[in-house]
């Protein structure tokens, strides 16, 4: 007499099951550099012959043109840590009023938010500051 093993045929679908689960979990699961890397910035930018400070947001890739700068941020992630934040960005500014062709943008780096003077952004009429990434 022949006796057929069920139970062999149960464990195989359960572990399909449990396979077919992970690999959706896996999939829609955000890593842990989508948490820190955000998708618009917030800069503030000070004219310094006015005196007027302007916030504008930037989305992340698209350019935003201020007055005669055109600024674009690549990236911009937020720290780790919450007690003492640090926002980087990478960003490039171009002078639209600048007719130097040897110089395409006055600005092309990363800025820090908590020390603006490690790679500064000179300018004789603005200023810019990183101030949120979201």
């Amino acid at each position: 007499m022949y006796i057929k093993n069920i139970n062999l045929g149960k464990n195989k679908f359960f572990y399909l099951i449990l396979i077919i689960t992970i690999n959706f979990l896996t999939i829609f699961a955000y890593s842990e550099d989508e948490i820190y890397f955000g998708k618009k910035v917030d800069v503030q930018i000070l004219d310094k012959l006015s005196s007027k400070n302007k916030l504008v947001k930037i989305n992340i890739g698209e350019e935003f043109i201020f007055k005669n700068l055109v600024l674009k941020v690549l990236k911009c992630k937020n720290s780790k840590f919450d007690d003492n934040p640090e926002i980087t960005s990478y960003l490039q500014v171009k002078d639209i009023n600048n007719q130097n062709n040897n110089e395409v943008f006055v600005f092309n780096g990363w800025t820090f938010s908590s020390s603006p003077s490690i790679q500064v952004f000179d300018h004789p009429v603005y200023d810019l500051w990183i101030l949120k990434c979201y």
